[in-house]
């Protein structure tokens, strides 16, 4: 593995021209609507007593559809002053695993929200949620072309309602209602916390690491890695597609949601990561509304920074919530 991509000082810069559709702002606010429609109605029970450090609770609410979406919540039992409490989103194709897989944030004395992701969980890590508004339309391997034909029925307006709604979630558990919420995540999962600080606008700090879903068409032409593959592969099977299926992905793609972001934000990139490209994370991080910081890994893959970057995460969210 090696730099494949632009320089570090035009990355700095790079800021591409993504298509935004007219009605980006009334799309979304739709798919809340109607996601309102459904009370969030959290439920909340015991998951058992193998962590020590923390009471683990398993939480169920209605994300896209009223369909509802698993979480595990994590409340230390030395919870630091004026802690916020984190929700954390998933990278491709996980789950939320079991309690004892995220241990990271409630050691250092925060709350921490684990949010599954609907129909994921086959490959590194399980999950307990069902995606019933899956259509079953033809696409490739994996989720990213599921629903190309109509942004409506597309996999990720279903997993970004259920984002924003993890955030609401928050206020309807009393361990939790009243604190400041940062939003998290790796690739898929720092893909998740944008749309969710877009669209839920109650975030107070979001950390993003290597983030998936952004700068489709750029993406597309450099990387062979997966998941970007799968719309290449969609597309050479549908040549007479690819237009709408642009316009389709035009929805999800985080370069959108971040110039709606007006949250401090923590960004990090590998410059080796060939899964996320770094452009195509300078292009969501370029775009930023609100405050924003980077840690670029020069030797790094999609990995990103590891402990090193938790360790600055930590401190970032000390800095702004205290």
């Amino acid at each position: 593995m090696a730099h494949f991509d632009l320089p570090l000082e035009q990355l700095r810069t790079y800021s591409p021209t993504v298509e935004q559709p007219d009605d980006f702002d009334g799309f979304w606010s739709t798919q809340l609507e109607e996601a309102s429609r459904h009370g969030i109605e959290p439920t909340v029970e015991p998951a058992g007593d193998l962590i020590k450090s923390a009471e683990v609770l398993d939480v169920r609410f209605s994300g896209h559809g009223g369909a509802r979406v698993a979480a595990w919540l994590y409340l230390p039992h030395e919870i630091a002053d004026r802690a916020p409490v984190v929700v954390e989103y998933i990278g491709y194709n996980g789950g939320r695993g079991r309690p004892i897989d995220w241990l990271r944030w409630s050691s250092v004395g925060y709350p921490h929200l684990v949010v599954d992701s609907r129909g994921q969980g086959g490959k590194w890590r399980s999950g307990d949620t069902a995606d019933p508004g899956d259509t079953g339309e033809p696409g490739s391997r994996g989720f990213v072309t599921r629903g190309l034909s109509d942004p409506n029925d597309h996999y990720y307006s279903r997993l970004f309602v259920d984002a924003a709604r993890a955030v609401e979630a928050t206020r309807a558990i009393d361990s939790v209602a009243d604190r400041p919420v940062v939003v998290c995540g790796g690739s898929q999962g720092g893909a998740l916390a944008l749309a969710a600080a877009s669209l839920s606008q109650r975030t107070s700090v979001v950390l993003a690491d290597v983030p998936f879903l952004s700068d489709f068409r750029r993406a597309v032409a450099i990387t062979d890695a997966a998941p970007f593959s799968e719309i290449r592969d969609y597309c050479a099977t549908y040549p007479d597609r690819v237009g709408p299926v642009f316009k389709t992905l035009s929805y999800f793609d985080v370069v959108n949601h971040a110039k709606r972001v007006t949250s401090p934000s923590l960004f990090s990139v590998a410059l080796m990561d060939e899964i996320t490209p770094p452009s195509t994370v300078f292009a969501a991080f370029n775009n930023l509304a609100g405050e924003r910081s980077i840690e670029v890994y020069e030797f790094n893959g999609h990995e990103g920074g590891g402990s090193v970057h938790f360790e600055k995460q930590v401190q970032f969210v000390r800095e702004h919530l205290g």
